[in-house]
């Protein structure tokens, strides 16, 4: 790989949109490390990694403002308390999706039971729910 990547040459191999790249520098997240004499935007290799782990906390969950404490030397007691919260919210999240699995199940169920019928159960049911609300 070339030490220096252009703007389009670092989103590819990060496989993520110019765009993308050009937000991450308005957000002050990357930033390129050198211009060509045509005023180009150079990246080296670290750019690369570094968004690489942008991309890599974002897909974690981590909000921008998350990755910026990240990215900056940050005491191990604060990245832990960063995670501590995720792991929050990823609980809270897995809940809700047990219920709408659980909820989905028992749809399924009606559907099946009325099968023979020709009309679906839970069509029915939602549409009991909706004229009552």
């Amino acid at each position: 790989m070339a030490t220096e990547l252009t703007i389009g040459e670092l989103a590819s191999a990060a496989g993520v949109p110019v765009s993308t790249v050009r937000y991450y520098e308005r957000k002050r997240l990357l930033r390129p490390s050198a211009r060509s004499a045509s005023n180009y935007r150079l990246y080296s290799g670290q750019d690369l990694e570094r968004l690489r782990f942008i991309r890599a906390a974002q897909a974690t969950g981590f909000t921008l403002q998350d990755v910026m404490t990240l990215l900056r030397p940050a005491p191990c007691e604060r990245v832990q308390q960063l995670i501590e919260e995720r792991l929050a919210q990823v609980s809270v999240r897995m809940k809700e999706l047990r219920h709408v699995q659980r909820v989905l199940r028992a749809s399924l169920e009606t559907c099946l039971e009325h099968e023979a019928s020709g009309r679906c159960g839970v069509v029915d049911e939602l549409t009991a729910t909706s004229r009552s609300n």
